[in-house]
């Protein structure tokens, strides 16, 4: 009886002592836009702001700290942007990442 006692207090102890995990948000939305004129340089600038700010706004659930427009391709008159969006601690595990690609010369294949 005092074994089971002591084990359940140290479980208590550990999970009272135990820090809780860390989250980072990174998140890549791909989404797209009409543009009435694509050679009207402002409206192209006006547009890509106003679909960013959407992103943000409808589809984000976080405080973004960083906002990298990875590709940005129109078709037809179309903008298609791909973003990546991520918070402080998202931003840390990009650069992480990024490091590691740096090191990485040849891609690995994982099979799920």
């Amino acid at each position: 009886m005092r074994r089971l006692a002591a084990a359940a207090v140290a479980l208590a102890l550990t999970a009272v002592a135990a820090p809780d995990p860390a989250t980072a948000f990174l998140v890549e939305v791909t989404t797209s836009v009409s543009i009435e004129n694509v050679h009207d340089e402002a409206a192209l600038k006006d547009a890509l702001q106003k679909t960013v700010d959407s992103v943000l706004s409808d589809a984000i659930a976080f405080r973004p700290t960083v906002v990298v427009v990875r590709q940005a391709v129109l078709i037809r008159g179309r903008l298609y942007l791909r973003l990546l969006v991520a918070d402080q601690d998202g931003e840390r595990t990009f650069q992480d990442l990024d490091r590691d690609g740096e090191r990485e010369s040849e891609p690995t294949e994982v099979k799920l």
